[in-house]
Parts: structure tokens; C-alpha cells; sequence
């Protein structure tokens, strides 16, 4: 409060209405802004937001008074495909090994579901990690920093993983279940291909 603050920056600013009380309790602190910074712009600014969660950010933290501006979404660098599950191992196993040098994320459904599906994917040779809010915060934090900086690494991962990671080299996520819904969906897909190289997807359902 002391600072000149100029410009105050909200990033994934969806959490404020969907995650928040739970997943971003900080989030939800951010409604004092408003009130304690009257004079200084506030931007809110997220990738996956519908009708909706932006309809909460604009009252949550604007006051309900805000200029809204929605722009496209669509990332033609991101080629997206969709499997009738079969096997998911057999399905899986026969994606990955056509991408042996790059590094990307398998979504699954439950924590239970990111240690068979990464167990199964280093039993087959991958460098497969996984990730849930179930392990140790020093684990998760190092499997993080393993992904971050190493090439190729597999995250297998529930959606705890993903807010905030930048890396610009995913070349592919996949689903091993059907994403909760459209939003998540695209917010899950869109970490790959952020250098704007090809990228591709692959959803089982």
C-alpha cells in the first residue's frame, strides 16, 4: 500500500470464481483490491473462461463495473484427435512410442489413476513422472523441476498439475479420461505448443 502502484496484473484469474475457495484461496483474497487500490487499473486476464466464470470475476473483483474484451481461442498449431477407449495402455503406449524425444502431459481421472498410469508408462521405458496433491510437496516440487528443465520427460499428472507452467516445448497432452468439461478441456490441451511448433492431443473416452 505504500507503493506507487501503477497497474495491478490478475493471470489465471478463472481461479477467482472456479477454484478459488478450495484450490487458490489466495484468489479469493484478491476482492480487497478494489477497495484498497481505488485509483490504480486492475486487469483480469485468463485463457478458459465461459460466460459464466467471467460474469464472477467481474463482480468478485471489479464490482461488478468492467470492460470485458473475449478474443478467439483457436490454436491451429494444436491438432486435436479422439479415441473410443479400448485399452488405454495399448492406446497410450502406441501414441507415446511415435514421439520418442518429446516431452508432455497425461491427464488421468484420480491420484489412484496418475500411479498405474505412471508405473505402467516407466515399466514400458518412458521417463515418466507422476503428479497429484496426494504426494509429498518436496516430490511433486522436484518431478516439477524435473519436467521443467529436462528433455524428454512424461508428466502423469491429475488436473493439480498445469496452473502457472510455462514450458514451451509440450508436444502433447493426453486425456485418459474425459476432462470435466469443455473449459477444462481447453485450458488442459493449451499448455502445449506455446512455441507455436506442432503439437497434438489425444483424448480417450
Amino acid at each position: 500500500s505504500r507503493l506507487p502502484v501503477r497497474l495491478i496484473a490478475v493471470d489465471e484469474a478463472h481461479c477467482i470464481s472456479q477454484w478459488g475457495p478450495a484450490f487458490r484461496p489466495e484468489y479469493a483474497a484478491l476482492e480487497v483490491l478494489r477497495a484498497r487500490f481505488p485509483d490504480v487499473p486492475i486487469a483480469a486476464l485468463t485463457a478458459t473462461a465461459d460466460a459464466v466464470t467471467r460474469e464472477d470475476i467481474v463482480a468478485r473483483l471489479f464490482d461488478g463495473r468492467a470492460l470485458e474484451v473475449a478474443t478467439g481461442f483457436d490454436r491451429p498449431n494444436i491438432t486435436l484427435s479422439a479415441a473410443a477407449r479400448t485399452s488405454w495402455q495399448d492406446q497410450v503406449t502406441a501414441f507415446l512410442k511415435q514421439r520418442p524425444a518429446q516431452s508432455g502431459i497425461v491427464y488421468a481421472l484420480s491420484r489412484k489413476n496418475v500411479d498405474q498410469v505412471a508405473s505402467f508408462l516407466t515399466q514400458q521405458g518412458f521417463n515418466a513422472l507422476p503428479y497429484h496433491a496426494g504426494m509429498d510437496a518436496d516430490q511433486r516440487a522436484r518431478h516439477q523441476e524435473r519436467f521443467m528443465t529436462e528433455s524428454p520427460v512424461i508428466m502423469v499428472a491429475t488436473i493439480a498439475f498445469g496452473m502457472g507452467i510455462d514450458k514451451p516445448d509440450i508436444r502433447f497432452v493426453v486425456h485418459t479420461h474425459l476432462p470435466s468439461n469443455i473449459e477444462a478441456y481447453y485450458q488442459e490441451i493449451g499448455r502445449a505448443g506455446r512455441d507455436g511448433e506442432p503439437a497434438e492431443t489425444l483424448m480417450l473416452f
